[in-house]
Order: C-alpha cells, then structure tokens, then sequence
C-alpha cells in the first residue's frame, strides 16, 4: 500500500465527515423551523376557531379540529416513528 493511497483515503474519510455534519446540522435546522412552523399553524387554527365562534359559527364538533389544535410534541412524535420502524422491520423479516 503506497502512502499516497493512504493519504487520499484520509482526505475522503476526513470529506466525508465533514459532508456528514453539515448535513446534520442542516436536518436540525430543519426540524426546528418544522416545529416552529407547526405551533404558528396550531396558533393559527386556534385564532380562526375564535373568530368563528365570535360570528356565531360553532366548530366544537370537528374531531379534526381538535387533534389539530393539540400541541405537537416532538418525543411523542419521535416514539411514533421508532415504533413503525420497527414494526416495518419485523414485517419484512417475516
């Protein structure tokens, strides 16, 4: 093995590193403005349910509404996804 071919391996291993935390830190920044994103729209559900109900039109009964309007919580969130990961998983060792 020549130096040279250990150097270079270097240099990608070193790259790829470097690829990888960018990405990450881009996948974070992600998340956050998702989750910023979706506590301005549950606000934004939450003010209109108030406008409607001050001009007399009731929306108490939109089951859809109220899961809307609960606040996202990102452990349960991430818990959900584990979940079907693994049930995804022991489905397709079956």
């Amino acid at each position: 093995v020549s130096l040279e071919a250990i150097f270079l391996s270097a240099f990608i291993l070193i790259s790829q590193n470097y690829e990888m935390r960018i990405s990450d830190r881009r996948n974070q920044l992600d998340l956050q403005i998702n989750l910023l994103t979706e506590q301005e729209n549950t606000k934004m559900l939450q003010l209109l349910e108030a406008i409607a109900h001050k001009v007399g039109c009731g929306l108490e009964d939109d089951p859809e509404i109220r899961a809307l309007e609960q606040a996202t919580r990102p452990e349960t969130l991430a818990r959900q996804i584990e979940e079907a990961y693994r049930q995804d998983s022991a489905q397709a060792k079956k």
